[in-house]
């Protein structure tokens, strides 16, 4: 790699990282109080498949570990926000669910972050972040294989 290509790809990953940053701090600020951007993802991705989930199948998706994803699952159960069940026809393992209170919760983590979220996408107008998300994604895609 050239030392322009090299400072280019640098520059990129410091962009991300720092908007990554911010946007964290941004929306964990706005999250209702005792809310973890983890724990509104985790309640997100319920909500949004409307089903369960093992454990494992939701430490892939956030690519986390199983302890990590284990460790969130339990704050949540304390909270009443997700039920965790044995799978009927294999008891070694357990399937996660969305409770009415996660759903609730979930919904006003919502309203509360869609203010933020949504000047964020105003300032940079619709073509800019349709042009954004197609990179981000075939950036994700890249960094999976």
């Amino acid at each position: 790699m050239t030392e322009n290509r090299n400072s280019l790809a640098i520059t990129l990953i410091s962009e991300l990282l720092s908007a990554d940053q911010r946007m964290r701090n941004r929306l964990t600020r706005a999250l209702p109080k005792g809310m973890e951007i983890s724990h509104f993802s985790v309640l997100n991705n319920l909500a949004w498949h409307d089903g369960e989930k093992t454990p494992a199948q939701l430490a892939e998706t956030f690519n986390v570990t199983r302890g990590a994803m284990t460790n969130t699952l339990n704050k949540l159960v304390w909270a009443g926000y997700v039920h965790i069940r044995p799978d009927w026809d294999d008891a070694r393992r357990k399937m996660v669910a969305i409770s009415p209170a996660g759903r609730n919760a979930r919904d006003h983590a919502i309203r509360q972050i869609s203010p933020l979220i949504n000047d964020v996408a105003d300032d940079l107008g619709e073509a800019q972040v349709r042009a954004t998300l197609d990179t981000l994604r075939a950036l994700r895609r890249q960094l999976e294989g």
